[in-house]
């Protein structure tokens, strides 16, 4: 489920592009992985849990308040859903006072479960990558702030290579 992709992107892949509700219905595992927007806010509340099976399991690795996390606590307390595996939460830092916390359908990491081997490697790389572009007068690629680049040190630096 995907409402920024096409037929034809899920053609080249082949899979079945979905709306969100069918997903909810038939998924064993709903993963959220969204921006946290005004679209997207609240985006997993009661309605959408109760669309869900009760076998099924919902993982949120995207942003906390993307999933309305009474309306969770309700759905698993009640068994409406099986459990949860969350790495974010509506108010972070989360605190131990976090009701999900002591449910035994729930499992939580501290906002942290991308830092993995592979993931210190590749942002040490990119970095690295980085650096040699400017240290040789190109532009570095995947720069966020790109307003960086209307900095004169780095303009003259830029140009002179």
């Amino acid at each position: 489920c995907d409402p920024a992709k096409t037929q034809a992107d899920a053609d080249k892949l082949g899979v079945t592009l979905m709306d969100m509700d069918s997903v909810l219905r038939q998924a064993d595992f709903v993963c959220v992985n969204c921006f946290l927007s005004d679209q997207t806010r609240a985006l997993v509340g009661e309605r959408e849990l109760n669309l869900m099976k009760p076998s099924a399991y919902l993982i949120n690795t995207a942003r906390g308040p993307i999933v309305n996390e009474a309306a969770l606590l309700k759905a698993l307390t009640d068994k409406r859903i099986a459990g949860a595996a969350l790495d974010v939460f509506e108010q972070e830092p989360a605190t131990g006072e976090n009701p999900l916390f002591k449910l035994d359908n729930v499992i939580v990491t501290p906002h942290s479960i991308c830092w993995t081997d592979e993931c210190f490697r590749g942002n040490a790389e990119g970095a690295f990558r980085a650096a040699v572009a400017v240290a040789k007068g190109e532009m570095p690629k995947y720069v966020v702030n790109t307003a960086v680049f209307d900095h004169p040190d780095l303009k003259l630096h830029l140009k002179t290579k």
